[in-house]
């Protein structure tokens, strides 16, 4: 029989409150249970002493006889120093998915291609100012030569 640590829900809708079991691993996450050797409270605060309560003799015992912990079992009794849990890595955790890169780059081509238009309409606009200027020199010459003759 695989035997494992891990949490049973309890408590109500929005309400959670979860007990530490020892269990074997086929059974459900609420179903029965060889014994309960702690009790978890995550509507608590993180520095309270009664989020997490552990019989630590019996959790040794079961760790002993081969009981393995969930990831998150595992976590509380990494920091209650019961036993030591492993880093994990996960060099892609904080990096989007497919569909959001994609997102991601045709905003940045929209971007661009909307600088890039903005760019062109005020190059136009100042090769329209600057072109009248150059079209009003030869009328103010030719007025002067008028003038003289």
């Amino acid at each position: 029989m695989s035997v494992s640590l891990r949490l049973s829900r309890g408590g109500s809708k929005k309400r959670p409150y979860y007990k530490v079991v020892v269990a074997n691993s086929r059974s459900p996450r609420d179903g029965a249970y060889l014994e309960q050797v702690g009790t978890y409270n995550p509507l608590l605060a993180k520095d309270d002493a009664n989020r997490v309560r552990l019989v630590e003799d019996r959790v040794r015992y079961w760790l002993g006889v081969g009981a393995q912990p969930t990831d998150r079992v595992a976590r509380m009794l990494d920091k209650a120093g019961i036993k030591e849990r492993a880093a994990t890595v996960n060099p892609a955790k904080g990096e989007p998915g497919k569909k959001a890169k994609e997102r991601a780059e045709d905003r940045a081509k929209k971007i661009a291609e909307a600088e890039e238009a903005k760019r062109e309409a005020e190059e136009a606009a100042a090769a329209a100012a600057a072109a009248p200027a150059a079209e009003e020199a030869p009328a103010e010459e030719a007025a002067a030569e008028q003038a003289e003759g």
